[in-house]
């Protein structure tokens, strides 16, 4: 029964902590907010915002109690928007989320995103319930090897419809989308997805 109280009373102390430790990462930096009903976990996040940048964390958002296992690099003019119900599963691997100057990273309400790594330098959207597996990368543009071998000429969008599911360890630079199973290097679509409105 003591064994109880006192990993209760940890627990709590921990949570006010995380707490105690949004609020001061909120305050420092006017350019980020969380809803309050998102997790206290963030507090564990890597914050890296610009002046300029903005960070929104949604209502009911969600992470693991992981220190520095979420990374969020925002620059000038960036914009990185958690929606609502998103759920940031580091206990697999890091999550790294980059927005840079005037790209925008979106995540879509009830999202799911699992070990991986999102990059914006234009636009970047993730639409309702769509799942991300773990070591997956999403970018809209990429390095030049040299002046004859281009990875992307420019940045362009890329949205990753409602409902879609990409697949562990794929890399993505297209759309894929609404309802669709999608996986490999590059991503390619694979196969229907359904309704995962009751899914959890």
């Amino acid at each position: 029964m003591l064994r109880g109280l006192v990993l209760r009373g940890l627990l709590h102390a921990r949570k006010l902590r995380n707490a105690a430790r949004l609020r001061f990462v909120v305050w420092l930096n006017p350019g980020i907010e969380v809803d309050p009903t998102a997790s206290r976990n963030f507090a564990r996040a890597r914050f890296n915002v610009a002046p300029g940048g903005r960070l929104r964390i949604g209502a009911g958002a969600v992470t693991e109690d992981r220190p520095g296992a979420l990374s969020f690099l925002v620059t000038e003019r960036g914009t990185i928007e958690v929606g609502p119900g998103v759920w940031l599963r580091t206990e697999l691997a890091p999550i790294h989320l980059a927005a840079y100057d005037g790209g925008t990273l979106a995540i879509g309400p009830d999202a799911v995103l699992s070990g991986c790594q999102l990059s914006a330098t234009r636009s970047l959207v993730l639409g309702r319930r769509a799942w991300v597996g773990p070591g997956t990368r999403i970018l809209d543009s990429s390095h030049d090897l040299d002046a004859e071998r281009l990875e992307f000429e420019a940045p362009a969008p890329i949205a990753i419809g409602e409902h879609a599911v990409v697949g562990a360890h794929s890399v993505v630079t297209r759309d894929v989308p609404p309802h669709t199973l999608a996986f490999g290097n590059p991503a390619e679509p694979r196969g229907r997805v359904g309704d995962r409105s009751r899914a959890r």
